[in-house]
């Protein structure tokens, strides 16, 4: 015989109460003591009740639906960080779907329109770029994430570049390294200039030359490895795990030995490059799934109704592997 499904009102007689005091202890609304909530969920939990997603959106005017819009389409970046939000939505039972508008104007307004009249919760903006990007203008509670707006007003979590890259040149100073050079991707990219800034001032006299601005390949990292060997260097910072893993291979081609002749660093930490790079990378962590957790514990108290606003910056942290410490 199938079992009846356990009501809202099978709750309450169990725990000793109404109906709607049940329900409201199991919403977490009302004005309820904690010795009756937990009677209630006590009670919940002993009769296996599972809530209505229909009932409680209608009861409360809400869909318990969060929307990550970015413009990742890859999913580098957006993913990790889509799985820190998730870890916080989740124990909240909220969904999460994620928008991606390829870096499309038109497609990211069509998005938000859909997003507005479906009634999402909320919204957390990301990218595969850290530069300062225009609000998004909706009547919703939105939290942006690696890119910052550039409203001053909205709540931003951002990852500490210049940090990153400071801890990098000094562990290859430690390591007694006196001729570093900076190999990085586009100029006009805020996270390859904060970071070749950060190289700079840290590495003082030991910097060999001025930092090299390309593209964030490993093709880009394989050309500058030729140009920045004519400073004999005995240490190169690279701006990405993709250039690193390009530096690693021209230098093995050249018969430069890593970390023996030339120590080397990446950024970004992305296992892919990194763990497959000849030998494993030296490399700065960008904590993402980290940055997605703070982004939605942000969400969920604007949509609590006690937003945060300004910028909260992460800090992010050094891993150390073969290609500065060596086998």
């Amino acid at each position: 015989m199938k079992r009846s499904a356990v009501r809202m009102v099978d709750v309450a007689a169990l725990a000793g109460v109404s109906a709607g005091t049940a329900s409201k202890a199991l919403n977490n609304t009302g004005q309820l003591s904690q010795d009756t909530r937990d009677r209630v969920l006590r009670a919940a939990a002993h009769l296996g009740f599972t809530p209505d997603a229909r009932g409680r959106a209608l009861s409360s005017g809400r869909t318990y639906t969060v929307a990550l819009l970015t413009s990742d389409s890859t999913g580098r970046f957006s993913i990790p960080i889509m799985r820190g939000v998730e870890d916080v939505l989740s124990a909240g039972e909220l969904a999460t779907v994620l928008c991606d508008t390829r870096d499309d104007p038109l497609r990211e307004r069509t998005y938000l329109r859909s997003l507005v009249a479906r009634g999402v919760d909320g919204i957390v903006v990301t990218g595969r770029r850290t530069d300062l990007r225009p609000p998004i203008n909706v009547p919703l509670p939105v939290v942006y994430a690696l890119a910052a707006s550039t409203d001053p007003a909205d709540a931003s979590v951002i990852i500490d570049d210049a940090g990153g890259a400071t801890a990098a040149i000094k562990h290859l100073l430690a390591l007694g390294r006196t001729r570093i050079a900076h190999i990085t991707g586009p100029a006009d990219h805020r996270s390859a200039a904060e970071r070749a800034q950060a190289a700079v001032t840290t590495a003082g006299d030991a910097l060999c030359g001025e930092p090299l601005f390309g593209e964030w390949s490993e093709r880009w990292g394989r050309q500058a490895t030729d140009l920045v060997l004519r400073q004999r260097p005995d240490a190169i910072s690279c701006g990405s795990d993709q250039i690193a893993r390009g530096v690693c291979d021209r230098l093995r081609e050249l018969g430069h030995p890593v970390p023996e002749d030339i120590a080397v660093t990446g950024f970004d930490n992305w296992p892919v490059m990194a763990l497959a790079s000849r030998p494993p990378l030296t490399t700065v962590d960008l904590g993402l799934e980290d940055l997605g957790r703070r982004a939605a514990t942000l969400l969920l108290e604007a949509i609590a109704g006690k937003p945060h606003h300004g910028v909260l910056e992460l800090p992010i942290h050094l891993i150390t592997r073969e290609s500065t410490l060596g086998p």
